[in-house]
């Protein structure tokens, strides 16, 4: 023997689809096993979700409300569900969290930041209790080189889930945010937007936050606030001398002279050419130039003889 779906939402069966929500929403809160640790309170859950799951759907609310609960779960002839009635077999998919989690909003749009096993957590459900803020909701946030010298300002635009005035139900509404990137900002560097994440009937939104993500350069490596180079040279420039040149990120054109016998571990620093530093964006880390020394595949007896000449 099953039980009667509106004794289990305590109303009665002249009850608008408005009372049958907020019977719904008082009683599911009441007893989710989160908030409830009494003996029964797990059935009592279950049962509300399947007594919501038909009562709020027409089809199924017309055929238990005319055949009752064996019409619906057993089936009714095709001819009687001309009037809307459900005529299939109803069977409950048994999940009452999936139905609290459809009523109160749980179709995420931020769903991939969360994994399915994490519990429900209502401990600002039961009065006196202090509501828990839902846990950061993290985006990378990629950023060129160049955006990360100069600054800039991003546009991100998110969607989010809003609380209706009926205080049970909610919808999603699109929100631009708008990020201003500091010269010299950090791989890291975390942006934080307070309660900007979904809103729901007893918790706190949870702070968006965004981390830095730099992209790769094709002539910079960042070290810190110092950039690093790599100049290709020969070997004949590796020991007689020669000049590099560099363009910035500023678009100026460095002519550095190295005149010093470079070896493979021999570095060129140039001072004050390399990535602003946040607390003082007219302060500047170093360019730092590494070599690459190209040596020659195969040499004749000639040269051969003329470099240990050279170098005696």
């Amino acid at each position: 023997m099953g039980f009667d779906y509106y004794e289990t939402l305590e109303i009665n069966r002249n009850a608008t689809d408005a009372d049958i929500k907020k019977a719904y929403r008082r009683l599911a809160l009441k007893f989710h096993p989160s908030s409830n640790r009494e003996p029964g309170s797990a059935e009592k859950f279950s049962q509300l979700g399947e007594a919501y799951d038909v009562l709020s759907d027409p089809r199924k609310k017309a055929t238990y409300d005319k055949f009752g609960e064996e019409g619906l779960k057993g089936g009714i002839p095709l001819e009687f569900g001309s009037g809307g009635a459900w005529s299939s077999k109803y069977v409950y998919h048994g999940s009452p969290d999936k139905t609290f989690r459809q009523f109160f909003g749980g179709d995420n749009p931020f769903a991939d930041f969360y994994t399915n096993d994490v519990p429900l957590q209502f401990g600002g459900l039961q009065p006196g209790v202090v509501k828990t803020q839902d846990s950061p909701i993290e985006r990378d946030l990629h950023l060129s080189l160049d955006d990360l010298f100069h600054g800039c300002t991003k546009k991100i635009k998110i969607s989010r889930r809003i609380m209706n005035e009926d205080g049970y139900s909610s919808s999603i509404k699109d929100k631009i945010l708008s990020i201003d990137v500091k010269p010299g900002w950090k791989e890291g560097t975390r942006i934080i937007f307070s309660k900007e994440g979904d809103q729901g009937p007893n918790s706190i939104p949870a702070d968006i936050v965004f981390i830095v993500r730099q992209k790769s350069h094709p002539l910079f490596v960042r070290q810190q606030n110092d950039l690093i180079y790599k100049a290709h040279i020969s070997l004949e420039m590796a020991l007689t001398g020669f000049s590099v040149d560099v363009e910035t990120l500023d678009g100026r054109l460095l002519n550095i002279p190295v005149n010093d016998i470079v070896h493979p571990t021999y570095t060129k620093v140039v001072t004050g050419e390399g990535m602003p530093l946040t607390q003082d964006p007219s302060q500047r880390g170093n360019l730092i130039i590494t070599f690459d020394i190209q040596f020659p595949e195969k040499l004749s007896a000639e040269r051969k003889h003329l470099i240990k000449q050279a170098l005696k």
